[in-house]
């Protein structure tokens, strides 16, 4: 596909392209490196990843339904990119007709922009879409969620989005509108604040019956298998943007964590009878190796990994769950208390609970306890098609 495109006042050309393969995929994984050079707070992917990715070969994102990729071109010069789909588990399970927006990058040209969107619009229509939500995460996974509205000076952490100021103004101005805000929380070595917890948490834990220990990587199947009971037990019908993994992604999500997961920074609290009541998912924030890779494993870029990866003090909370019954008896801060005492211990300075919705008002209130307020807000836009 290729499409000619004349809008704005400039009526300027523009040539939009599918970026299913060759030049136009590699245009597509590589024009974030252009868009942010010598800004400090981006982190380049790893090339060769990032392109699996995109197209699916490491996420959820072709067994859910169909989706495109496309480049604009300005004379000649990529300008912006946009991957839409359509997540047709989440439709059917809600009964909804939506389609995502993900990975929007753009220079700062509102006809640029408005060509791209203006294509996965057309493209929605045509499969009977009636609204177009985003940018999301590709389905399945936890990150690229939302446009950063604020705090672009501070660390991007691993899987986490960023993004320019204006991409906030080119989406409203093209007729999107706030969907929902999501939130980061930035997790310091308060230690007043950890002393209480080591008084509360045991106490909770004694009352109310649970233990909280770390994943067992040598056991992963019977730890997915609770990380899974979890969630169907935790996650409310009202959340219109999930629904519980299936097995096959429960298996996609366990092959991807073991590369990089460290134990002492996830737990499961079960009750004493072994009943999985609570998780949460952190890791160590490798983009402080990767910033130091700028995209390329190698011929140096492994070698940088191997030395650095030693000396990561930051990590990200990507995700914690405790079912209904067990959120106000403490599980929370005993899985928080865990995890951080441990960080300490290895000498982590720093870390991020990300990202958490608007909507997840209990998991608000416990990291409010915990944490604080929010530092980062990444915001969500929706518009009908």
């Amino acid at each position: 596909m290729e499409r000619c495109y004349r809008g704005g006042s400039a009526a300027m050309g523009i040539i939009l392209r599918e970026a299913a393969a060759g030049k136009e995929l590699d245009d597509f994984v590589k024009l974030p490196f252009s868009l942010y050079e010598g800004i400090e707070s981006w982190v380049p992917p790893i090339i060769s990843d990032n392109r699996k990715y995109v197209t699916g070969k490491s996420n959820y994102m072709n067994q859910a339904g169909p989706n495109s990729r496309i480049v604009a071109y300005l004379d000649g010069v990529p300008a912006g990119r946009l991957l839409f789909g359509i997540n047709e588990h989440l439709n059917h399970a809600k009964g909804f007709r939506e389609g995502y927006l993900s990975l929007f990058e753009c220079t700062d040209n509102q006809s640029v922009a408005n060509a791209m969107l203006d294509y996965a619009r057309s493209w929605f229509r045509e499969r009977g879409i009636e609204y177009m939500k985003g940018p999301l995460s590709l389905p399945g996974g936890d990150d690229c969620r939302g446009f950063l509205i604020d705090n672009f000076d501070s660390p991007t952490y691993v899987m986490q989005t960023y993004n320019h100021k204006y991409y906030n103004d080119l989406v409203t101005a093209y007729g999107f509108e706030k969907y929902l805000d999501c939130y980061g929380y930035d997790l310091k070595d308060d230690q007043e604040n950890i002393r209480k917890f080591e008084r509360l948490v045991p106490l909770a834990m004694k009352r109310y019956g649970y233990t909280v220990d770390r994943i067992d990587l040598t056991n992963m199947d019977r730890e997915m298998r609770d990380v899974k009971k979890i969630i169907e037990m935790s996650m409310p019908d009202d959340w219109d943007d999930f629904i519980p993994p299936n097995d096959e992604e429960i298996a996609l999500v366990a092959k991807q964590l073991l590369p990089y997961a460290d134990p002492d920074f996830i737990y499961i609290a079960r009750t004493l009878e072994g009943e999985p009541i609570g998780f949460d998912i952190a890791l160590p924030d490798y983009n402080m190796v990767l910033k130091r890779m700028n995209g390329r494993l190698f011929p140096f870029g492994i070698l940088k990994y191997i030395k650095y990866r030693k000396k990561i003090d930051r990590l990200r909370i990507f995700v914690l769950f405790v079912v209904p019954e067990y959120r106000k008896r403490g599980v929370s801060g005993a899985i928080y208390l865990k995890m951080w005492r441990k960080g300490i211990e290895k000498g982590y300075k720093r870390g991020e609970a990300s990202t958490i919705w608007e909507y997840n008002k209990p998991m608000i209130t416990d990291i409010k306890e915990f944490i604080g307020e929010p530092y980062k807000t990444y915001r969500l836009y929706r518009m009908n098609v």
